[in-house]
């Protein structure tokens, strides 16, 4: 049976001319509705979820983007890119933390996190060793330690170095030699009529070496599965979706083959009380009837506790207020977004006796200019109330 991909464009509900910021947008909304852990023992949830990345993976860097617009799925029909995560090709175009996060501009910030270094063009050294798999990690956190940033430590399992032989593949002692029929290039050219064809040395299986004397631990390969803890320093600011790099902390190569990298993918928290929109924060307060017709002050939550906020006299529900810097900080920033208030006029449910006449002399002794809304409504509806 064939399984057809459904048009990235249509995964996302984004049109083929979406700009990145339409496109990112939409993934966030998507992402949020499908993410595995507002739908527990859910798999249509969980793979919609990887559609979702593997589509925003795709039309997000330009260069996949391209080649899809001109060849659909085909252009990755090979593994040329693979988006949905896990080892061995989640991420084989770097999505450097210096575009994905800090732009173009932030060199060396992301160094101080991880420790520097780059990602390896192609996935074979100058010497034919074999560089090891880059790795993906979804990684969800607060909406506070996004917000602030924060230190995580993860765990993760993958291929590292063997530790009795060092990676070499060989048992300690023993010798390890170029392979003579690649002569350590570890692919030979195939001629087919008027071309020449590179293909993987079937002797030394693309190492460049051969091994007399395997390792007894590893098997030859120089690389055995173990769990690693790795520290990560989450930045303050980062938004949902964002990708950090954690060079070198992929999967060992094979034989002594440089590792890869680690690419950890943020996923933050729906919070309780403020929704995000960049680096602005929204969230709905609840005001006593009287405190909106008299003015009064009241408290609102921040990410930092709360803040003192003056309601005028006559304030009406829905109305909404701004505290400057009182958002998320922006990336690599002094500044900070503005958190928007939006007051929510609250009528009492039950009213006793005493209460009940006193509000009903109120609404006697105020007749139609005190209620300035209801007359502009009536105004304009009056034909069908006539």
């Amino acid at each position: 049976m064939t399984v057809t991909k459904r048009d990235y464009y249509e995964v996302l509900g984004v049109a083929r001319s979406a700009t990145a910021d339409e496109i990112k947008k939409a993934y966030r909304k998507l992402a949020v509705k499908f993410h595995p852990d507002k739908n527990p023992g859910n798999p249509a949830a969980e793979e919609k979820f990887k559609e979702l990345g593997e589509a925003y993976d795709i039309l997000m860097d330009d260069n996949k983007r391209a080649a899809y617009d001109r060849m659909g799925h085909a252009a990755f029909a090979q593994g040329t890119a693979g988006p949905a995560g896990g080892a061995g090709g989640g991420f084989h175009d770097p999505f450097d933390l210096f575009r994905e996060v800090f732009g173009a501009g932030g060199g060396g910030v992301f160094e101080q996190f991880f420790g520097g270094g780059g990602m390896g063009g192609g996935g074979r050294q100058g010497d034919a060793r074999q560089r090891g798999s880059d790795l993906r990690y979804d990684l969800q956190i607060r909406l506070e330690e996004a917000a602030f940033g924060c230190e995580k430590e993860i765990e993760i399992s993958k291929l590292d170095a063997c530790g009795k032989c060092h990676g070499s593949g060989a048992e300690p002692g023993s010798k390890v030699t170029t392979c003579p029929t690649c002569r350590g290039r570890g692919q030979v050219i195939a001629s087919r009529g008027f071309f020449q064809v590179a293909q993987t040395c079937p002797r030394c299986h693309g190492s460049g070496q051969i091994v007399s004397n395997p390792c007894k631990v590893c098997g030859g390969e120089g690389r055995v599965e173990g769990r690693t803890r790795i520290k990560l320093k989450i930045p303050a600011g980062i938004e949902d979706g964002a990708r950090l790099r954690s060079s070198r902390n992929g999967e060992a190569g094979l034989r002594g083959g440089a590792p890869g990298d680690l690419y950890v993918v943020i996923h933050v928290k729906e919070h309780e009380v403020f929704e995000r929109d960049e680096d602005n924060l929204y969230c709905e307060v609840p005001v006593r009837f009287t405190t909106a017709a008299l003015g009064g002050e009241v408290n609102v939550p921040t990410l930092e506790g709360k803040a003192s906020l003056k309601i005028p006299a006559g304030t009406q529900s829905g109305t909404t207020f701004k505290l400057r810097g009182k958002g998320v900080p922006v990336l690599s920033s002094s500044q900070r977004g503005d958190l928007l208030v939006r007051v929510l006029v609250e009528v009492p449910s039950k009213l006793n006796a005493e209460q009940r006449k006193k509000l009903e002399e109120f609404a006697n002794l105020c007749g139609d200019e005190n209620t300035p809304l209801h007359k502009s409504f009536f105004e304009k509806a009056k034909e069908w109330f006539s």
